[in-house]
């Protein structure tokens, strides 16, 4: 196994070569990903070819599965969702504002598992956002005013029966489950020690984040449009490039992450499975 840490600005992304993913991994290589994993928020392994089930045991080395409360899984793999936009397709791409997945659970997964299949020759990257990085950076007085603040989460905006899924109006192959559910709201601090590196992270994002409690809603948008500009400074990004059968993993406690678009007219297929997080925080 050789491993190589990041070259950019943004301290994110680890590539890992020169290992079978289909094999039987020891507890030792385990733990050296894990520790990859966690160090650098995204661990990539490039050229793998894998069948569904050797993507699902491979996954089990790092966790639960975790809930995917508003997609729709795989018939014959009920903790795989398929990720497809075929060639034709009108409805925008998937995934195309900055999040963290489903922040708006009690217990979010720690880990989101990408495998990718048919990649398109154009578009299509995935940008992370270092939120650790842009948590020690942050002015002290900036540290001192959140320090103690938490934010109301909610899947609304995109699944509710009035939310982006339910009203685009536009065919899409990904199956998508709209609910009233997804207008519960769950609180978070909105800095969050991450229990395995120790460091503080901002825990907020523009699609689930609604509103931080206790402030007025014209307050919190202000203070929530200073946090999210200074999370997208250029330094704290990841672009990653895809190619097919390439297996990533991120730490949805340190990272949140878009997809781009770009590929109309391509298809697109890539297989997505999350670990569930048993750390308290």
């Amino acid at each position: 196994m050789k491993i190589y840490p990041p070259s950019t600005t943004s301290n994110l992304g680890v590539e890992i070569l020169d290992i079978d993913l289909k094999q039987e991994l020891s507890s030792k290589m385990i733990d050296d990903i894990r520790t990859q994993w966690v160090n650098y928020g995204i661990a990539i392994f490039p050229d793998q070819i894998l069948t569904l089930e050797e993507y699902e045991n491979f996954s089990q080395y790092f966790g639960p599965y975790g809930n995917e409360p508003f997609l729709i899984p795989m018939r014959d793999h009920p903790h795989v969702v398929k990720l497809h936009r075929k060639a034709n397709e009108e409805a925008v791409h998937f995934g195309g504002a900055w999040h963290s997945d489903w922040s708006f659970q009690n217990q979010p997964p720690a880990a989101t598992m990408l495998y990718s299949e048919i990649i398109p020759p154009v578009g299509g990257d995935t940008l992370f956002a270092n939120t650790a990085d842009a948590y020690d950076d942050l002015p002290d007085n900036l540290k001192q005013r959140i320090k103690n603040l938490n934010a109301l989460h909610s899947a609304k905006l995109p699944y509710a029966k009035d939310g982006v899924y339910a009203t685009e109006g536009k065919k899409r192959t990904m199956k998508i489950h709209t609910s009233d559910e997804a207008n519960k709201m769950m609180p978070h601090p909105i800095v969050r020690t991450h229990k395995e590196t120790g460091r503080k992270t901002l825990f907020i994002n523009p699609v689930y984040t609604i509103e931080i409690e206790g402030m007025t809603k014209q307050d919190s948008d202000l203070l929530l449009f200073e946090l999210y500009s200074h999370m997208g400074n250029e330094k704290y990004i990841f672009r990653h490039k895809w190619h097919p059968n390439m297996l990533i993993m991120w730490d949805n406690r340190t990272v949140m992450h878009m997809a781009e678009g770009g590929y109309d007219g391509h298809e697109r297929l890539l297989h997505r499975i999350t670990i569930a997080d048993n750390k308290t925080y």
